[in-house]
């Protein structure tokens, strides 16, 4: 079969006429979008072995298992479970030799604007006969109007996924891809992708998460510290919610030092005392690239670097602040907290930076501000008169000083008042200058977790030759 067949027909047909690929089609809530696909185009008595709708929840139940929501990743893993069981168990006998099984299964909650349609979506299947099983799961927002075109477009995603799986499962980017042929970023979301199994022995799931997001098939994308990548909302739904943005090229001791005062003034908070927040490092699009492209080693070297300081990350497309917090807004109505550093406010007073919007920084300031959003400005030092210079005493052009003022008034904005002076001249680009021209200065300037790890990863530019 010709992996470059683009268009759902063409698709849909070549799986009908690969004589190895043989499977199963499990769907709930949202028809037989994807299963209708292969009888429509013809020839699925060679593709096709079953498929169900087991919509009803007592008969989904009698099937699966218990759940504590039917559209949910547990709910799939258990369909693809189930039912990659009975295939090879009813056909094993007969076929194993020269069948590679598959198992295409969906749980999705269609629904009318402006609430999106949602699910999960995934397929289990073989490389060649009797070989393990490899994964590929994804999580979808479905933003057409209708529930019917919700469907259509489940149905054209599908076909999309289960052609990806089985001819292009070697070439995991160009799988990723062509997960929206026919379909478009504004119909279709894929905000969370996990492939597993011998299929994809030597990918690492984070670049997945970055694809999504480098692609355009969602606008944000999320791991934990450990590295397993997560649908945003199984995380952030409801909870306290606290942000730092940066290149973390390497995180430094200001680094470390801004994130952990944050969180103790973010505890303190009437909304959030008791629980425990999230804490996410963003990397944005923007900082990811060097030249034009992103450096994949340089994104995981980052992203090792993170999970050290036991923070989740979050890597996006926004730019400005109050993006990143109307999407955090999709998750949660609770205390939203960025931790900034004194440059970045003076940054967001700036015109030039809001060039798209009609109201430009007033209309930004409103937009970030109108939700349950607070901000957290550690200070910096002067490099002219060697001073410390705060939020409240920062120089800020006219007439937007008087916003910084407001914002103070009200509680939006408040300084980090408990921060070590020693660490305000630490500088990003400074500290990777220093790896990079083998100055060993820098592992001073970086948390002691942070300059091991770069040492023994080679990360940054760092050569072990330089000394250490």
């Amino acid at each position: 079969m010709d992996s470059t067949i683009a268009g759902t027909q063409q698709k849909a047909l070549a799986i009908n006429r690969d004589p190895l690929s043989y499977g199963a089609f499990a769907e709930i809530g949202a028809g037989q979008e994807v299963a209708r696909w292969f009888f429509h185009v013809g020839g699925a008595a060679a593709t096709v072995a079953k498929t169900i709708s087991a919509y009803d929840m007592k008969v989904s139940t009698g099937l699966y298992g218990t759940t504590s929501r039917y559209v949910s990743r547990q709910r799939l893993e258990a369909m693809l479970d189930y039912e990659c069981a009975q295939l090879v168990e009813r056909l094993g006998p007969s076929r194993a030799e020269q069948t590679n099984f598959f198992v295409f299964a969906d749980t999705v909650a269609t629904s009318q604007q402006p609430e999106t349609g949602r699910g999960w979506v995934g397929v289990r299947f073989q490389t060649q006969p009797r070989a393990d099983t490899s994964e590929v799961i994804i999580h979808v927002d479905l933003s057409d109007p209708t529930a019917a075109q919700q469907q259509e477009a489940l149905g054209v995603l599908g076909v999309n996924l289960l052609f990806g799986a089985l001819q292009q499962s070697h070439e995991p980017e160009t799988l990723i891809g062509a997960l929206l042929d026919d379909l478009s970023r504004s119909r279709v979301e894929i905000d969370m992708i996990k492939l597993s199994g011998p299929a994809f022995t030597t990918v690492d799931n984070r670049l997945m998460s970055l694809q999504l997001v480098e692609q355009g098939l969602t606008e944000a994308a999320m791991f934990t510290a450990d590295g397993e990548v997560v649908q945003p909302s199984d995380v952030l739904y409801k909870k306290p919610i606290l942000v730092v943005r940066g290149s973390f090229r390497p995180p430094t001791k200001l680094t470390k030092d801004l994130l952990e005062r944050a969180r103790e003034q973010f505890l303190k908070e009437p909304g959030v005392r008791g629980e425990q927040p999230v804490v996410l490092a963003e990397m944005t699009l923007r900082n990811l690239l060097s030249g034009k492209e992103v450096d994949h080693a340089d994104f995981l070297a980052r992203a090792d670097i993170l999970g050290t300081l036991s923070v989740d990350v979050l890597i996006s497309r926004f730019q400005p602040y109050y993006q990143v917090a109307e999407y955090l807004s999709r998750y949660t109505d609770r205390l939203i907290g960025l931790a900034v550093g004194l440059p970045t406010v003076k940054q967001m007073a700036e015109e030039r930076f809001y060039t798209d919007l009609p109201g430009g920084v007033l209309e930004s300031m409103g937009r970030l501000f109108k939700r349950s959003v607070k901000m957290y400005v550690y200070p910096t030092r002067d490099p002219q008169s060697g001073k410390i210079r705060s939020v409240e005493t920062a120089a800020i052009d006219p007439p937007w000083h008087h916003m910084r003022d407001l914002l103070m008034e009200i509680g939006r904005i408040e300084p980090i008042r408990d921060f070590n002076e020693s660490y305000t001249s630490i500088h990003t680009t400074d500290v990777l200058a220093r790896i990079q021209r083998g100055d060993v200065s820098w592992q001073e300037l970086v948390p002691p977790t942070v300059a091991e790890m770069i040492k023994a990863k080679n990360l940054f530019g760092f050569q072990p030759s330089a000394g250490t």
